[in-house]
């Protein structure tokens, strides 16, 4: 989790830095210039970015949910691309306008405020705003392609929160960071980032059908790196470097690290000149020069963050993001009519009318003389009837809730059509007579179809492509007279319907063409008829293993009624491995199993219950020091239940469809009992256990290989060569003819053991479903 964590923690970092700096001279300059009551309208417009950056990214989410696997993989490819072009464009931007970000911006907000509200909620929108769906965008892509969400948004998380307290502390003046020195090194950063999402974009291309050489690896060190290990875990999480690449992986990150890092670093270094001189400021007392004052340059160099004055916002980049004060000599009001003195930019002139201080005379008021000559008419007061109506005013709520409610409502449109639809919401009839009644050419995509079952049997009911039988979806057990749902995804090809009554023949509906390009997976039927030779050569296995287990267990039994001791623990070993890898026979050997290998789990008197023998129970004794005599029963007992075994083995049924199953219900024990010493008895030996368990999953897949071969051939290289790591990890524990208990592991050995574990399980976790047994065969 925390290694994916920290990619998308970088991107929350700069990009939140980035907006908060955009935000802080916005509400800097509103400060300086009186008008502060202009800043609900910068709040609205940085909400509106929010909103729509959060609805951004539900659309990618939820529209590519509804896409088919190959389409998925072309969508996220094409958009890791996009990614890597918007943060690389946005690390050269930044790099050069890091200087002059707040001149630029207090430049459009001035502006701004002479041209209404509108035009300042939608300068502060579009400063944010792009910052916000970049951020989306690399989300998104990130959460992709670690296949979780919780580290990506966690990193996030928290690097938004450091930049607000960053923004929060420079706008206080309490902070001082050079900002170029911090966008250089977080830029070369992400370089190294994109560059993995870049080819983990073109890999999802070429996983998709966009992109050709899928199969052309240039590296493959699945043989030799522990997935499961820390630093390969880190090195796929943050840098995208996974054991196996192709040709295209390899060009496209070397390439895009060379050019853009080079191209990166040539520009720092062009853009570092020497700081030039900041501009003296008069010395106190000194008449400041009439006219307006000169615009001054702002000097060259790292940007810093510079005090601001007393009650105003502090300073980022070379330009404050105050307004600077300009001095204001003290003159006199001159006499006469009313004089205009400017205003702070963006406010409206203030009308003064100057009143020279005079003495009051004594005594009466002189009268005043009328004026001679016509008089104007006084205005007549307006009619009542005529009054003006009272300005109505917005509620200040409606223009927050209006930026927030529109986006999410767009998006939640644009989610709802980008769903696919049921086939024309059409029901498809199920029976012996009618399979497929009702069935119409679907639109490509992934659909949903209402299977009814209009007959009078229970049914399976499989979508198929009627040339190979290939299955691309199916429902078991479909009760007369029940509707269920039936989702798969239609690409171009050939579809119809086959209907398999309990005790009735298939029926297939008739075949319609979808028109587009080839693309939906299918998986070949296999019928009991092809498991038949597999499971015929497994029988041979383990009726072999069995034979030899008959001569082992007798060994054993005579070790201990000579008393060589030291002897039986070596065949007891030896025989137990025998056992352990005809694992895919469990399901059949009964009651055959809980006699040979059981365990005192449950039991009343745990390892001295009476019911407690077999295999396990020698071993607690050999290893407790418990004498020869003790052990001669339970070493006959074991010996007699073998032999037992061996004889009603040939008589017992094997389902064909175990075999499929076992190929992961094997390592599935292995990780839950043996890996974690849960069934050791004081041997040790329980990775010798888990390597015979690997070697009897190893003789299953020899078996099953020639079926898997033609339904997923590139399931098998793989399968291979994550058993060969795990074998060889087992076999780095045995030396000297000892073998490293489990609980005497180091931490890195454990680790990648159980990774390697768990990996070779996802491995074969397709195995049963590829090789079911479907009527529709």
């Amino acid at each position: 989790m925390w290694d994916d964590a920290f990619p998308s923690f970088l991107i929350g970092l700069r990009e939140g830095l980035e907006a908060g700096l955009i935000v802080s001279v916005l509400v800097a300059t509103l400060v300086r210039a009186g008008a502060k009551s202009r800043l609900p309208q910068v709040w609205t417009g940085v909400l509106a970015a929010i909103a729509l950056s959060m609805s951004f990214g539900a659309v990618l989410t939820f529209t590519a949910a509804s896409l088919s696997t190959a389409a998925q993989e072309a969508f996220g490819g094409t958009l890791s691309i996009v990614a890597v072009a918007f943060v690389t464009a946005m690390v050269f931007w930044m790099r050069r306008s890091a200087r002059s970000l707040a001149g630029e911006i207090k430049e459009k907000v001035t502006g701004a405020l002479t041209m209404g509200a509108g035009v300042l909620v939608l300068t502060s929108f579009l400063a944010v705003g792009r910052e916000g769906l970049e951020t989306a965008l690399f989300l998104w892509t990130t959460a992709r392609t670690a296949h979780e969400s919780a580290g990506p948004l966690t990193g996030a998380g928290i690097g938004l929160v450091l930049a607000a307290v960053l923004c929060w502390g420079l706008y206080r003046r309490v902070l001082s960071i050079n900002l170029t020195r911090f966008f250089t090194a977080t830029g070369a950063v992400l370089i190294v980032i994109a560059a993995g999402v870049l080819g983990y974009g073109l890999r999802d291309l070429q996983e998709g059908g966009v992109l050709p050489g899928g199969a052309a690896y240039a590296v493959d060190l699945s043989g030799s790196v522990d997935a499961g290990s820390w630093y390969s875990t880190l090195l796929q999480g943050v840098l995208n470097l996974t054991p196996t690449m192709t040709w295209l992986q390899v060009a496209g990150y070397a390439g895009y690290l060379g050019v853009v890092m080079t191209l990166f670093v040539r520009g720092v270094r062009g853009a570092a000149p020497a700081l030039s001189p900041s501009p003296t400021r008069p010395a106190p007392g000194t008449p400041a020069p009439s006219g307006p004052a000169p615009a001054t340059s702002a000097p060259s160099g790292p940007a810093s963050v510079t005090p601001a004055p007393t009650g105003a916002a502090p300073a980022t980049g070379t330009p404050a993001l105050a307004a600077p004060r300009t001095a204001e000599p003290a003159t006199p009001a001159p006499s006469g009519p009313a004089s205009v003195t400017p205003a702070p930019t963006g406010a409206a002139p203030v009308t003064r009318t100057a009143e020279p201080a005079t003495s009051a005379p004594s005594g009466p008021a002189p009268a005043t003389p009328a004026p001679s000559g016509p008089q104007p008419r006084p205005a007549k007061a307006p009619s009542p009837k005529h009054t003006p109506a009272p300005t109505r005013h917005r509620p200040a709520w409606l223009i927050p809730v209006a930026v927030v409610a529109v986006p999410a409502i767009l998006a939640g449109l644009v989610v709802a059509l980008a769903r696919p639809k049921p086939a024309g919401g059409e029901t498809v009839a199920v029976s012996a007579k009618n399979c497929g009644q009702g069935f119409t050419a679907p639109e490509p995509g992934r659909q949903t179809f209402q299977m009814r079952n209009t007959g009078d049997q229970t049914s399976e009911v499989y979508l198929i492509d009627p040339g190979t039988n290939a299955v691309y979806g199916e429902i078991e057990g479909l009760a007369p007279g029940t509707t269920r749902d039936l989702v798969a995804t239609v690409a171009g090809g050939t579809y119809a319907w086959r209907c398999v009554p309990t005790d009735g023949k298939a029926v297939t509906s008739r075949a319609v063409r979808v028109a587009g390009a080839a693309g939906a997976r299918a998986v070949a039927p296999v019928s009991a008829k092809d498991l038949a030779g597999p499971l015929r050569a497994y029988k041979a296995y383990v009726d072999r293993g069995l034979a030899t287990l008959v001569t082992e267990t007798r060994t054993l039994g005579d070790d201990i009624r000579s008393g060589h001791l030291d002897r039986a623990r070596a065949d007891w070993l030896t025989a137990h491995r025998t056992y352990a890898a005809l694992g895919a026979a469990y399901g059949t050997f009964e009651d055959f199993d809980q006699k040979i290998n059981g365990r005192p789990d449950g039991l009343p008197g745990g390892v001295h219950d009476k019911d407690f023998t077999g295999f396990h129970r020698i071993e607690y004794g050999l290893w407790h020091g418990r004498p020869a005599g003790e052990l001669k029963g339970p070493a006959g007992q074991l010996a007699a239940d073998v032999a037992g075994l061996r004889k009603a083995f040939p008589h017992q049924d094997f389902d064909p469809s175990d075999l499929p199953l076992r190929a992961h219900e094997i390592l599935e024990n292995t990780l839950q009992f043996e890996l974690t010493g849960d069934t050791d008895q004081g041997s040790g030996t329980g990775l010798a256990t888990a390597e015979a368990n690997l070697a009897g999953t190893r003789e299953l897949l020899t078996v099953l290989r020639p079926l898997l071969t033609t339904r997923a051939p590139h399931l098998l290289p793989t399968v291979d060569a994550d058993s060969a790591r795990l074998r060889t990890l087992l076999d780095a524990q045995h030396r000297d003819g000892r073998w490293t208990p489990v609980d005497r592991l180091g931490r890195t050995a454990k680790d990648r053991i159980d990774g390697a574990t768990g990996q070779l399980l996802e491995d074969l976790s397709p195995v049963p479903d590829l090789l079911e047994i479907r009527k529709s065969a």
